[in-house]
């Protein structure tokens, strides 16, 4: 059987292939996350509408575009949602195994701007210091803030 298969397989190649890839493997979004520090080391979190109450605080977050870099989501994302200017820096975080979504986090430097948060998604935009994050933060931001 295996044969067989590597036959067929050989036999159809190209666009064929791809299309048969396509079908038989999962397909994910890719949520993209951007911790934005400032030159004194606070970062920046936002008060997310359309998060569960109580665990509103959060880093910039969003979702990738069809053949979009990941670093440059981080940029859009953070634009969209507060108006500031910010460089993507090193990838921090990788993961899948969330349903149909992976999960990638970008450290990010701020560049400039000043805030004006979009308030259909965002309530507010503040820079914090990363000893006194406030109350209501989800955890799995914490983690990736604080380098755990």
């Amino acid at each position: 059987m295996h044969k067989l298969i590597a036959r067929i397989w050989r036999i159809i190649r190209g666009p064929m292939q791809w299309r048969v890839l396509w079908l038989w493997h999962a397909k994910y979004m890719v949520g993209v996350t951007g911790i934005v520090r400032d030159d004194a080391g606070r970062v920046l979190l936002l008060r997310h509408r359309m998060w569960p109450e109580g665990r509103q605080w959060g880093l910039p977050t969003g979702y990738a575009s069809k053949g979009e870099e990941f670093g440059a989501t981080v940029v859009r994302e953070v634009k969209e949602e507060t108006g500031l200017d910010v460089k993507a820096g090193a990838l921090v975080h990788l993961k899948s195994g969330y349903k149909l979504r992976v999960e990638v986090a970008y450290e990010a430097a701020y560049v400039g701007g000043t805030i004006h948060t979009d308030s259909f998604e965002i309530l507010e935009a503040q820079w914090f210091s990363p000893d006194q994050l406030p109350e209501g933060m989800q955890e799995s931001h914490k983690t990736l803030i604080l380098g755990g």
